[in-house]
């Protein structure tokens, strides 16, 4: 493999080291496929059984077979065991084609890859200072029949991503078609007004987050009175708090939204703190009430 800057450090195909793929492959044909992206720390995966969890409803909705679970978790866990910290990407496809077309003969295999790669740790002072955050003008497709899942098919995230150049932008909130708020290119967000935290019901797109789903936990275990709802341009003008949350980065407060100054992070600094012990160490249980 020749590496470069960026470039995972281990990659493992089906459990093997490798850094090939049959030219037949759905996911490279169709993005017939889903991924995860784990952070690892001393050594462990952090919350490995949301992301599990997730890649099994994910496979069902997509009428692929039942994922091999624990061959995932070893392969994962063989990944970040190498690493004080780490990202490990695991991509599941439904496999090589057996036929040309759409159609799924169903005899196909699936295909695992699991990359190792190096996680920088994050600036201090941007962190402090808050992220900078714009509004994407592309938006998102409405299919209820895909909403919610990490599917390989990211083409609307890398438009919008090629939308910006400037470093110094973090992130960029997506509206659907429809006109209803969804999340940034690589998070979920989260507002608050008046006490009430809120963040977008994904019932028609946008990708359910393991993050999004210990953050709501945590605010039922902390009596933070929380909806998952639909929300307009309105409903984020009008809020005093705003925050992205993303499965390697946590919770991340935004202090610049389109020019507009956000200072108060109330509920971001508790929830911060709410959810500190997962993001410590990849020992951590998952968080009770989190299904």
């Amino acid at each position: 493999m020749n590496l470069t800057a960026g470039s995972p450090e281990l990659v493992l195909v089906n459990g093997a080291p490798a850094d090939q793929v049959s030219a037949l492959e759905r996911g490279l044909h169709y993005g017939d496929g889903l991924f995860e992206t784990l952070g690892c720390v001393a050594g462990r995966p952090r919350l490995l059984e949301l992301h599990l969890r997730r890649l099994a409803r994910g496979c069902a909705r997509l009428r692929m077979p039942a994922p091999d679970l624990a061959a995932i978790a070893r392969e994962i866990a063989q990944l970040a065991g190498g690493a004080d910290r780490a990202i490990v990407k695991l991509i599941l496809t439904r496999g090589p084609a057996v036929a040309r077309g759409y159609a799924v003969a169903g005899s196909e295999q699936a295909t695992r890859i699991a990359l190792r790669y190096p996680w920088p740790v994050p600036a201090d002072a941007i962190e402090g200072q808050g992220l900078r955050v714009r509004i994407a003008e592309l938006a998102l497709s409405e299919n209820p029949a895909t909403a919610g899942l990490k599917h390989c098919n990211r083409l609307e995230q890398v438009l919008a991503r090629c939308e910006w150049s400037d470093p110094a932008i973090a992130e960029a909130l997506l509206f659907s078609r429809g006109g209803a708020l969804i999340s940034g290119t690589m998070s979920n967000v989260f507002l608050v007004r008046d006490g009430v935290l809120m963040t977008p019901t994904l019932e028609l797109c946008g990708v359910a987050g393991v993050m999004r789903e210990v953050v709501l936990a945590a605010a039922r275990q902390n009596s933070i009175a929380a909806r998952e709802c639909r929300l307009a341009r309105a409903d984020l003008d009008a809020a005093e708090e705003i925050f992205l949350t993303n499965a390697l980065t946590g919770i991340r407060w935004v202090g610049q939204l389109d020019g507009r100054t956000l200072s108060q992070m109330t509920l971001t600094r508790r929830l911060r703190t709410a959810i500190a012990p997962v993001l410590a160490g990849g020992h951590c249980a998952v968080p009770e009430g989190v299904a």
